[in-house]
């Protein structure tokens, strides 16, 4: 297993990232357990959740990843074998009332420390290694929206007052470094300077979708992620498990999540459905694993510390694990961008 330096900081984090969103829904605490297990023991030391995990969230289910992490950690004992991330959520675009006791969630220092208590407490532990800040408060082109539309009405937190918070947490030892996650380039940079300017922590890597099915961050924030030394945390690498070629001609494997949540549409456009087949055939016909070729082509790029990858069965897990020894050739890397060039971005 390949580590990388987490930004400017001297954490080493393994460049395959044990996601954890399913624990709690899709997987059970034993399950949960067994990932973790295997995952170690496979070099991965790097384990990402959220305080609003499992997805979807349901105010039922909310915090059981947290808490599976967490009984994991007590039973093992092996906190410090681990770099653990978790995420205060901010103004989420979906109504998440639930967490905050009635209040809309925001990335207020009152939110913020609520959020933390709560985190520390289900991970059985008395600090966190990155935490992230889940989205950002104000409006953004999240999840698919194209075409960004200013909304002067609204009133974010100010950047340096959330990041005041954090800095006293930091100095409390409650965290240990920051993240951001779903930002934008002039968020990147917005945060970057205050941090500066203020003397506050200073982000160190930012979590964003990326995959073959919508490489946008390529266009403005690959940039930021090399000059300024806040590397990409690559989630949905599979684009939820589409680019595996599983749900191709109309296929609905049974207890898959696309199966079971026509909500999480996407990544099952028409365009879409096109680019997976087209990359699907490329790997076969180079003898590789799709999967596989599609989380090999996100731990390869230059600005990714970490590729986030998530499984629901042991045999999953094993082989996007197994992703992180494949090289693709040149061959396969231009076969990747013919395709990218005929049809990019279908699921931004």
């Amino acid at each position: 297993m390949e580590y990388r330096k987490l930004g400017p900081t001297a954490l080493e984090v393994s460049a395959i990232c044990l996601g954890t969103m399913t624990f709690g829904e899709q997987n059970s605490e034993a399950d949960a357990h067994e990932q973790l297990d295997y995952a170690l023991d496979r070099g991965v030391n790097f384990i990402d959740a959220a305080e609003m995990y499992p997805v979807p969230p349901r105010a039922e289910t909310q915090g059981r990843t947290e808490t599976y992490i967490g009984s994991w950690l007590a039973r093992t004992g092996r906190r410090d074998d681990v770099v653990l991330a978790t995420k205060v959520t901010g103004h989420a675009r979906t109504p998440m009332e639930y967490l905050r006791d009635g209040e809309t969630p925001r990335l207020t220092p009152d939110h913020i420390r609520r959020a933390i208590e709560g985190s520390l407490a289900r991970l059985q532990t008395d600090h966190i290694d990155l935490y992230q800040l889940h989205w950002p408060d104000r409006s953004t082109n999240t999840f698919g929206k194209r075409g960004y539309v200013h909304d002067a009405s609204e009133t974010p937190v100010p950047i340096e007052e959330t990041l005041g918070e954090l800095a006293r947490l930091v100095d409390e030892g409650k965290i240990r470094y920051v993240g951001l996650s779903n930002e934008t380039p002039w968020g990147v940079m917005r945060f970057l300077r205050a941090a500066e300017r203020e003397s506050l922590p200073r982000a160190v890597s930012i979590q964003n979708p990326y995959s073959l099915l919508n490489r946008t961050f390529e266009i403005g924030l690959a940039e930021c992620s090399i000059r300024e030394q806040i590397g990409l945390l690559a989630y949905s690498p599979l684009a939820f498990g589409m680019l595996s070629g599983k749900y191709l001609d109309g296929a609905k494997p049974e207890g898959a999540r696309l199966t079971r949540w026509e909500r999480f549409a996407r990544y099952s456009g028409e365009r879409a459905a096109q680019a997976t087949a087209d990359y699907v055939a490329l790997a076969r016909e180079h003898g590789l694993d799709p999967a596989q070729m599609a989380l090999a082509y996100v731990t390869s790029r230059d600005f990714v510390t970490s590729n986030i990858i998530g499984a629901t069965t042991m045999e999953q897990l094993a082989s996007n694990i197994d992703s992180a020894e494949l090289t693709l050739s040149d061959e396969v890397l231009a076969g990747i961008e013919a395709i990218h060039t005929d049809n990019p971005d279908p699921s931004p």
